[in-house]
């Protein structure tokens, strides 16, 4: 279901994803101006003092009555600014938190208290029952060939097994969506939104690095590379960019040490990740220009499912 807050007032069904070191506060409110959601990580800021400072801009920017915004950070242990995002989460009223690598409650508690909403990443089923039970308002199912942390799940056989335990909960769907027919058919695959994320990385307003516009325009599928050695958690990489030293120490794979590996933005200036739908990236639009094409490949989409319709789906 889509939400309340959502409704009647999306250009489109999406979400653009929280993605490091590419997501800031420009991205994120032209993104929310054209009528999609816009969202950041915390961690693009590397102090809770810089995170304060995103949401004043965000904030002063957007129209009380526009879009809702979100906000995304691991709820996990390791995450040492856990307390303190959590705490500008809730000073600002931030209207959705996305959260990653767990869950709780409290947390949950803390964001509907003030009439926000929490949207949780899962590559799993058992990770998405868990978020529900701690009371999320949705589900990101992060399939097969997302951008950065991802899953390997095939995303028609994920969302037919979470369509039934999610009930009246947001679905979106989260893997190689780049273009509005990818996102009409997530939408007739059962989702209620989708997760678009490496089409915005080649935008005007991202704060990506040029070097990574650049090799997002030279790469395709073919230079995507899923491992968990990288910094412990399964997710998708350039491989021109992938070191060839160990970089876990003694850590395993499996393992994420939140504070020490995503709080350290030096180790990523080398090292990019983004997902397998890069190979149809050819340029660098504004967000504008680039909702205004993705609209058009939406509505196009819709009509040719209406053509079959029209024929008493015979083909």
């Amino acid at each position: 279901m889509v939400p309340a807050q959502f409704r009647d007032r999306l250009r489109l069904p999406a979400i653009v994803s929280p993605m490091f070191l590419v997501s800031g506060p420009d991205l994120v409110v032209e993104t929310c101006r054209s009528g999609l959601v816009g969202s950041f990580p915390s961690l693009n800021q590397r102090t809770s003092d810089g995170c304060e400072q995103w949401l004043r801009d965000i904030r002063s920017r957007l129209a009380p009555d526009g879009l809702p915004f979100a906000m995304q950070f691991a709820v996990h242990p390791t995450h040492r600014r856990l307390d303190e995002d959590l705490t500008l989460l809730v000073k600002y009223e931030v209207p959705i938190l996305i959260s990653a690598l767990g869950i709780t409650r409290d947390v949950t508690d803390a964001v509907h208290g003030y009439g926000g909403l929490v949207f949780h990443d899962a590559i799993n089923v058992r990770h998405a029952k868990k978020a529900l039970e701690a009371n999320v308002d949705g589900i990101i199912a992060v399939c097969a060939g997302a951008g950065g942390h991802a899953g390997t799940y095939n995303p028609f056989a994920f969302l037919a097994e979470l369509k039934p335990i999610t009930g009246d909960k947001t679905l979106i769907l989260s893997g190689c969506i780049g273009d509005g027919h990818s996102l009409a058919g997530a939408i007739a695959a059962g989702a209620d939104l989708g997760y678009i994320g490496t089409r915005f990385v080649n935008t005007v307003e991202s704060i990506a690095s040029d070097k990574m516009k650049r090799l997002v325009l030279e790469s395709d599928i073919t230079n995507i590379v899923y491992s968990a050695e990288i910094d412990g958690v399964g997710a998708n990489w350039l491989e021109q960019t992938m070191p060839q030293v160990n970089l876990l120490g003694d850590g395993q794979p499996g393992k994420l040490d939140v504070g020490a590996i995503l709080g350290d933005q030096k180790r990523w200036r080398d090292i990019l990740s983004v997902g397998q739908g890069v190979g149809s990236v050819t340029d660098i639009p504004t967000v504008a220009d680039l909702v205004d094409r993705l609209e058009g490949q939406f509505l196009d989409a819709l009509d040719r499912a209406r053509r079959y319709s029209a024929k008493g789906a015979k083909c």
